[in-house]
């Protein structure tokens, strides 16, 4: 092997080592997350049971307690149920990270039980999607509305996926291709992932900018 052709394949190798890490260090954040929040659960639940059972003597004052945690427990978010097992992991894994940096979220999906695309595929295009929508959200001014809308369905045989986020500024570009805003030797590695993997299976990306919006659109045959 010629010294170029070993350096270059070194630098390659470093720079998915790299982003293989950063990725390791996410999924923690977000499984820490996940945890803190079920310990927030449990510590309600114990002080919910403690007040009804201090108003067993009061069942007046023990109803109406019981109408006001029922209105508490319909405000509080629902786990996200796509049909997946898989796709539900990754998506309530981010999401929860997600609500847990204050970007609001909107999500919507369902997911076939028979997939042509693999489930390891399918969840690095989510990964990489809701990654960048959250990263685009964080770097808007402070005090700017921040959001991120999911929609995961089924059109025309294809499996249609849309991520769209709130953003400060216009993405840039180079030609018709958008170019990734964070600095370091790992960017764009994401946006050039979900291109690989959405082109492995014949699939078709979109990307569209609006004032304060940015939208990707992902489209995967369902059948091979």
């Amino acid at each position: 092997m010629k010294l170029f052709d070993f350096l270059f394949a070194g630098a390659i190798d470093r720079r998915v080592a790299a982003f293989q890490n950063d990725l390791i260090t996410r999924h923690c954040d977000e499984v820490d997350n996940i945890y803190r929040k079920m310990r927030g659960w449990r510590h309600d639940y114990h002080n919910h049971i403690q007040t009804l059972l201090a108003l067993t003597e009061d069942p007046e004052a023990l109803r109406k307690y019981l109408w006001e945690l029922n209105d508490d427990l319909t405000t509080v978010d629902t786990v996200l149920k796509t049909g997946n097992v898989m796709v539900d992991a990754i998506l309530n894994s981010k999401l929860s990270l997600i609500k847990s940096r204050d970007i609001a979220v909107n999500a919507k999906a369902t997911v076939p039980a028979q997939l042509s695309v693999s489930e390891i595929d399918l969840c690095a295009i989510l990964g990489n999607l809701l990654d960048n929508a959250m990263e685009a959200c964080l770097r808007q001014t402070e005090g700017e509305a921040r959001f991120i809308r999911v929609y995961i369905g089924v059109l025309k045989q294809q499996l249609y996926i849309c991520v769209t986020n709130s953003a400060d500024g216009k993405p840039r570009k180079s030609g018709k291709i958008y170019l990734s805003s964070k600095a370091g030797e790992n960017h764009g590695l994401g946006l050039l992932r979900i291109d690989r993997l959405a082109e492995k299976y014949g699939g078709y990306v979109n990307r569209q900018s609006e004032e304060g919006a940015f939208a990707t659109e992902v489209m995967l045959p369902l059948e091979v």
